[in-house]
């Protein structure tokens, strides 16, 4: 991969900076990759470590999904993979419910997807702090409901995007944020949102509040730890 790791190139000055093209594409080929570890490949898989530092590029800047350290593979009637250690993966990608359920699934796959979206186009790392946010999606939450969003698009491209498309595609990360599993959206309409072909999903103005256990799927709540007393926590 002669262009080495996108993270490179969007948090370091050494590497090139990645044309709006370039930034679209590398994100319709990671879509590409967990549609296929999704759905296409012969077992379900789970990759659980999706973040710029594993997406690796060739000359042309065509994006391949690496780092399948953490990855496993699940038999075809389950839906989630318990890791016996804990949380396993990187903070700021991991999902919410992962903290409750120690299980990643597809929807945390996602979640993590919704991160990279947000820091391809913004050219910043999920944990940088930004008006008080601790975490990029929160300052890009308040920004949408501020009417701002574009405000978050790298400076570096000086203006040289796409703004409907640059909008459609903060608004898919946000979609892809949200802290209850089931409103994400999956890995096909995610490809088609992309592509242009499908619309974004509709996006709340203020960021929802996570809550356990009535945010997960029907299959997950009946394997999830014993303590099923709700509880929320209103992350805005």
């Amino acid at each position: 991969m002669q262009k080495g790791s996108l993270d490179m190139h969007l948090f370091t000055r050494t590497g090139d900076i990645l044309s709006w093209t370039i930034r679209c594409r590398i994100l319709a080929g990671v879509a590409s990759a967990l549609n296929y570890l999704h759905y296409e490949y012969d077992q379900k898989v789970i990759h659980r470590d999706i973040k710029a530092s594993n997406i690796m590029l060739d000359s042309h800047f065509n994006a391949r999904l690496g780092d399948f350290g953490l990855a496993r593979a699940l038999d075809n009637e389950k839906t989630s993979y318990a890791e016996a250690e804990g949380v396993i993966g990187t903070i700021g990608y991991i999902a919410p419910e992962c903290f409750h359920t120690g299980k990643a699934t597809q929807y945390s796959d996602i979640y993590a997807f919704g991160t990279l979206l947000i820091e391809v186009v913004s050219g910043k790392c999920p944990g940088t702090r930004m008006n008080g946010f601790q975490f990029m999606v929160d300052y890009v939450w308040s920004l949408y409901r501020e009417g701002r969003i574009l405000d978050v698009v790298d400076e570096r491209l000086q203006d040289d995007y796409d703004k409907e498309e640059a909008e459609r595609l903060l608004l898919l990360g946000l979609a892809c944020s949200h802290p209850m599993a089931v409103e994400r959206p999956q890995i096909q309409a995610i490809v088609q949102i992309l592509s242009g072909s499908l619309a974004a999903p509709p996006v709340p103005p203020f960021k929802p509040a996570f809550v356990w256990p009535a945010m997960m799927p029907i299959d997950d709540i009946s394997q999830s730890t014993s303590n099923t007393t709700p509880f929320s926590i209103n992350q805005f």
